[in-house]
């Protein structure tokens, strides 16, 4: 009961298919492989901008607590 067979895997495979469709799969991966590129080159340009000292961004917050 612990291991999979490969009817089981079939059945999942088969059910993906069709709930996520033959053509959306790569554009699923393709989103995410976009996403990661993105992310890495907003930490190579944080990493750059360290190292030539300039501040980091950063986010003033200023309550206005009426008491």
């Amino acid at each position: 009961m612990g291991s999979f067979s490969i009817w089981h895997w079939l059945i999942v495979l088969v059910v993906v298919l069709l709930l996520f469709g033959r053509g959306k799969i790569p554009e699923l991966m393709g989103d995410v492989a976009k996403g990661i590129k993105s992310f890495k080159k907003g930490m190579t340009e944080d990493d750059t901008a360290a190292d030539k000292g300039v501040d980091a961004k950063t986010v003033e917050h200023k309550s206005d607590e009426v008491r």
